[in-house]
Order: structure tokens, then sequence, then C-alpha cells
């Protein structure tokens, strides 16, 4: 089973963990993390561009000149596409582009983004990120405690909002609960900080 240090809120190294083999020990699958990063960058996006087509621009209410008989070219509209002011053809409309990925498939890439932060040694566990008030100086220090200076996700126990709070200013530091950690969050940073009731809740989820 794969093991973990163990840290206190104080930065000081309090032993190793275990965790579960099937979730933090597999074989990565790079074409499955792959295909759920796109989804997900998918998703972030608006789709709400938007373009004029012919019938939503204004003007062109009458043909500009007769059909025949001036040498030039027939014309029906002064907001044909081809002539200035005129509508957009084929532009982007608003849309949405999110799809989804079967859930076994979903499962299977955030335990792969999981268990390569572990082979990597780029996973942390710590005892408990405990707050009496929201406080940033307080999460500040931890985060220089636990000698961390590139981009960490820190993943708390559902309801630690305290926690959430603390660390919400800070550069280089993203929060998220137990049960929203995803496949972009993940690889989006160097580092991962978990605390043990974190970790106890993702195992629960994905076992």
């Amino acid at each position: 089973m794969p093991k973990v240090a163990l840290y206190k809120q104080d930065g000081t190294k309090n032993g190793e963990i275990e965790l579960k083999d099937e979730i933090f020990g597999i074989e990565p699958n790079e074409n499955v993390v792959y295909d759920a990063i796109i989804m997900q960058r998918a998703s972030l996006r608006q789709g709400t561009h938007s373009v004029k087509n012919r019938s939503a621009v204004r003007g062109g209410g009458r043909k500009p000149w007769r059909q025949k008989g001036t040498g030039r070219a027939r014309q029906g509209s002064i907001r044909s596409p081809q002539w200035r002011g005129g509508g957009v053809v084929f532009g982007p409309t608003p849309r949405s582009y999110n799809y989804t990925l079967n859930k076994k498939v979903r499962r299977l890439a955030i335990k792969s983004v999981l268990s390569d932060k572990v082979a990597n040694s780029s996973l942390l566990a710590i005892e408990s990120l405990t707050f009496d008030a929201p406080k940033t100086k307080d999460f500040k220090a931890i985060v220089e405690k636990l000698d961390i200076t590139t981009k960490v996700l820190v993943v708390v126990e559902n309801d630690n909002d305290f926690a959430a709070l603390s660390a919400r200013n800070l550069p280089k530091v993203s929060v998220v609960f137990a049960n929203n950690v995803s496949v972009l969050d993940v690889v989006s940073a160097d580092k991962l900080v978990a605390t043990q009731a974190a970790l106890a809740q993702i195992e629960e989820v994905l076992a």
C-alpha cells in the first residue's frame, strides 16, 4: 500500500499514513486523464459568442437596383454577406460546450492523477486544518512551515469553510473540498496537501 508523509498543523512530521492501493497506487492512464481535462476545460467555456447574420443586421429592406438592364451584378439586399456591413455567414452562435464522460472513466481519471502525485512524492497529508476564524496569516504560516513554494492544491474535508476562506487570497494556493476534487485541479497543482479527514472521504467515494 502506498504511504505518504503525515504532518501536524505546526509543520512537524508525524510519521506516515497508508492509503488504499486501488485509489492511490494504480498505473496512471494518460489517455483517460487527457479526455477528462479536455471535458473540464470545455465545460468552462462560456459559449456566449455571437454574430449577426443577414436577417439580424439593420437595413437592406429592398432590392438596391433592378434585376436587369444596369450592367451590374444582380443583388437582392445591401446586407448580403458580400456587402460592407452585411451579415456574417456561418458565424458563431451561443451554445454550450458541455459534455460528459462515463462515470467509470471519470473515476479512473481522478484515481490516475492521485496515484501520479503519490508516485512523484507530491502528496502530503496533514492531520487537520483547524481555524477559529478565517485567518489568511495563519494559513500562510502553515504553508511556509511545510516548505511549499510552488503552486499547491489543499484538499480539506467537507464544510471546513474557515480553511477555504483563509486561503482565498493567497497566491499559488487553492483550496477545494474533498467532494469537489477534479482532475484539472490536481493536474494544475505542483503539490497536493490533504487532511486526513479529506483523504478518508476521497477513499470512501472512490472505493
